[in-house]
């Protein structure tokens, strides 16, 4: 089993887009980070870090290429780091999910989800690990667009900290540990 993982981050890029519901892929990684104490630097299709834990070379990008064209960049550190799809976790945003839950699946269809959507076009597969993060769907009809690039509300900015170390538990757990102990620890019941 290789011991490089790639953890990808998905959500937009741009200062108008940072603390948006869309977005918690994003923080999610950042959240890694910051526990970690390293820092993205800018690179090919992403911004990249690198995390060396126990053993493992952790490879975490934010694809600059927008959510829905991730893809591209999944692709290319995939090749580049070597990494077996087996070996890849992607983190999004769920709509068909409450606010503050965590659904991690070891493969399966986009949901709808765009960014999950290009992955899978790209790849040609569906067989890799993909953790959704619960943002809840309180939007009018029609309004679906406003409400995932819309910012979280006050009372969910509370409890989003506590989300985010779970998330980024989470990723260390499917790296150490695997993607079945990772759904049995961390999935919400």
């Amino acid at each position: 089993m290789s011991n490089n993982f790639l953890i990808v981050g998905l959500g937009n890029i741009g200062a108008e887009y940072e603390r948006t519901r869309h977005n918690i892929g994003f923080m999610a990684v950042d959240t890694l980070a910051l526990n970690h104490k390293i820092s993205f630097e800018t690179d090919r299709l992403a911004q990249t870090a690198l995390l060396k834990y126990k053993g493992k070379n952790i490879h975490i990008i934010k694809p600059t290429t927008f959510m829905n064209l991730s893809g591209r960049a999944v692709s290319f550190w995939m090749q580049i780091n070597k990494i077996p799809t087996e070996n890849i976790l992607v983190i999004c945003d769920d709509l068909h999910i409450d606010f503050g839950a965590i659904r991690i699946r070891a493969k399966g269809s986009s949901g709808g989800q765009n960014g999950l959507n290009n992955i899978n076009e790209i790849l040609l597969t569906e067989n890799y690990a993909r953790m959704r993060l619960g943002i809840g769907n309180e939007f009018a009809k029609g309004r679906q667009s406003d409400y995932v690039l819309g910012c979280f509300s006050a009372e969910q900015n509370k409890d989003l900290p506590i989300i985010l170390q779970k998330a980024s538990d989470a990723v260390l757990c499917f790296c150490l540990e695997g993607v079945n102990n990772c759904m049995n620890k961390f999935n919400s019941k």
